[in-house]
């Protein structure tokens, strides 16, 4: 049997499945808008997994669900609501204490932690993600939730005092910018999506949802949780094809942060639609061509261990992945053998198999996109140099090697968001680095060296170029305190936990001329507790 079928193979019929990962249909008529649960009977999207069932016609996607296409009728509406909780500062939700907000967020935690097991399942048949690191996906989720509480905790700590300059008291602290539309990625459909929604709601921002166009149906068994964790109006789902619903939004003016999640090209268009660009806020994570560079003094093992992981963990769709990767011509050969050694060692299958590494790919039209990257490769004189490499079964596609690749190549400047890797052999370090600068990415770069002087050498001028340099490890985005953002059109503004609480507010302040007729006025309302802004309480 040849390769190919053996991974056609890979599909098996649905009572080959273990029981507790078949999945049943899951067909959402209903839709979160100020503060209910509606009825949806209009248009609904149908959702396929790129977990393939044979039948009598070959292999098909299964169908796993169905959910409503709002209009952008149902959008305004969204709108409204998120308007109406806000109440231009006045809401309840906005005007609430801080200790009032944590309880709530608390409460929505306890709420989507009993959905675990269902969300779990839905990432593993929506986007092929394993069991394993859709798992990780929820639990990450929740850290992050808890981290995110604390940090405010902490944020509001160092705010509850008064500072005296000059003759003037004021005590300053942050407060919420009003309604966020927030859009989010769909390799990470949970995770990516709540480091935005997450510190927007919890600084008293209100919310306008748009799930991605895979991972939709994963965030409906959330929907209650939403509802009965927060006022009305302060979440709220938009629903919907988002070429159709979000320019509208936009184009209300009535959108005071953009978190998105996606393509430069969308976040650009999304901006331009709204009439005062000066009024708008963007926090963004967006296009990505992160570079690996392997210099001579490199431990190969090493690097083929750490760009394994960059390159190919959940196939490749990663916006942190690794997706170019440069090597010195002295170590080019050995390091392709030993990178082709390990691709051969890693276990392609479905996301429920203990121990797999690759599994289907998400997108339908992907196969045919990397097929088309690596035919254009090789007709400027590359070849998939790894045995195996490239070969496609349906959804299933296996990693491949291209080398050498040049200039003159797609993968060389497109972001192929899957499991190609592209190698690019250089003998001066001045190659790599020009490629950085004059790249329209900026967000990570590796470096592999053993050489320290080397490697400090690379530090100085990539710092200035990329937001994050990994020394002998891979690109990624975490750990969650560390700040995540990008250059040029990777990024606008900055995550993580510290970070996106202060995207997602502004510092205010209360001041006053330091005099015996203010002093008083000041201690009335801080002792008889009257201000939930101006106050001295400790949350601990």
């Amino acid at each position: 049997m040849n390769f190919h079928d053996q991974l056609r193979e890979l599909f098996v019929a649905e009572d080959q499945i273990p029981e507790q990962y078949r999945i049943e249909e899951v067909h959402q008529r209903e839709y979160l808008s100020n503060g209910e649960l509606k009825k949806w009977d209009g248009e609904v999207s149908e959702v396929y997994s790129p977990i393939m069932m044979p039948t009598t016609e070959g292999l098909k996607r299964k169908l796993i669900g169905t959910y409503p296409i709002g209009t952008e009728k149902e959008a305004n509406e969204a709108l409204e609501a998120a308007l109406a909780a806000y109440n231009n500062g006045r809401g309840e939700w906005p005007t609430m204490s801080l200790d009032g907000r944590i309880k709530c967020m608390e409460q929505f935690v306890y709420k989507m932690s009993e959905q675990r097991d269902v969300v779990v399942k839905l990432l593993m048949w929506e986007i092929g993600k394993s069991l394993a690191d859709s798992t990780k996906e929820f639990d990450r989720t929740v850290e992050y939730i808890t981290a995110t509480i604390d940090a405010l905790k902490d944020i509001d700590r160092q705010s509850s005092r008064f500072e005296i300059a000059e003759g003037v008291v004021a005590q300053s602290r942050r407060s919420p910018l009003g309604v966020v539309l927030c859009m989010g990625p769909f390799n990470y459909p949970l995770n990516e999506t709540f480091t935005t929604l997450i510190p927007a709601i919890i600084m008293g921002n209100t919310l306008l949802f748009k799930p991605p166009k895979h991972g939709t149906l994963l965030h409906y068994p959330l929907l209650a949780a939403f509802r009965d964790s927060f006022p009305k109006g302060v979440v709220n789902v938009v629903y919907g094809r988002g070429a159709n619903v979000t320019p509208g939004l936009m184009r209300t003016g009535k959108i005071n942060v953009l978190a998105f999640i996606g393509s430069s090209k969308v976040a650009n268009d999304l901006k331009k639609s709204h009439p005062k660009l000066n009024r708008l806020r963007a926090v963004l994570s967006l296009d990505a061509k992160n570079a690996a560079i392997v210099t001579k003094h490199a431990d190969l093992k090493l690097a083929v261990s750490e760009c394994i992981l960059g390159a190919l963990s959940f196939n490749g769709q990663r916006c942190t992945a690794i997706k170019l990767i440069f090597v010195h011509k002295e170590v080019a050969d050995e390091f392709n053998t030993l990178l082709g050694e390990a691709i051969s060692k890693l276990q392609p299958g479905m996301p429920w198999t203990k121990g797999v590494n690759l599994t289907p790919v998400t997108e339908p039209g992907k196969p045919a996109y990397l097929k088309e990257c690596i035919d254009d490769a090789i007709a400027n004189g590359a070849k998939v140099i790894n045995e195996h490499g490239g070969t496609n079964a349906e959804s299933f596609f296996f990693p491949a090697v291209v080398y050498p690749v040049n200039e003159k190549m797609k993968l060389y400047r497109e972001e192929q968001f899957g499991p190609v890797i592209p190698v690019i052999p250089f003998e001066s370090i001045e190659e790599p680095i020009q490629y950085q600068i004059d790249s329209p990415h900026g967000m990570q770069v590796s470096i592999f060296s053993t050489d320290a002087k080397e490697i400090s050498s690379l530090i100085d001028p990539f710092v200035n170029l990329v937001s994050r340099v990994n020394i002998n490890a891979q690109c990624q985005r975490g750990p969650d305190v560390f700040p995540f953002t990008g250059r040029k059109d990777s990024a606008e503004g900055t995550l993580s936990v510290h970070d996106a609480l202060r995207a997602f507010s502004i510092r205010s302040l209360v001041a006053t001329k330091l005099n015996d007729v203010n002093k008083a006025i000041i201690n009335e309302i801080v002792n008889d507790g009257d201000s939930n802004f101006l106050s001295t309480k400790y949350i601990l």
